[in-house]
């Protein structure tokens, strides 16, 4: 069965009109997101994943060198990954002389969590 449609002529807007008004807008705040890309930035690396699953589940904190074995990189490939945690907030580092322990940040998760869920 045929609908007849009425089509109106194609009209230019002027500059910077929107065509249409927004159904939603975003809830999170801005400084909110970028907090949160960053978190996800970091964690989209599948060693970083690993790592943060490893911290997060060990008793306490964990030293680069029982992280190495479980990992089929070099030590200072995963030093830099362990950097690039460190930088979005997500794990922290003590040095004990030679030897740095890794532990993640308490809470330092549960923004994009409680945004997940």
């Amino acid at each position: 069965m045929p609908v007849d449609l009425e089509l109106a002529p194609k009209q230019k807007r002027p500059a910077g009109e929107r065509c249409c008004e927004p159904i939603v807008y975003p809830e999170v705040a801005r400084d909110h997101a970028l907090r949160m890309a960053e978190v996800a930035k970091a964690l989209g690396d599948p060693i970083r994943l690993q790592l943060v699953d490893v911290l997060r589940k060990h008793a306490g904190k964990v030293c680069v060198c029982e992280l190495v074995p479980l990992f089929d990189i070099s030590q200072p490939t995963l030093s830099h990954h362990l950097k690039k945690l460190r930088d979005a907030r997500i794990v922290a580092s003590e040095r004990q002389g030679l030897w740095a322990y890794y532990y993640v940040i308490p809470d330092s998760l549960q923004e994009l969590s409680a945004w997940l869920t």
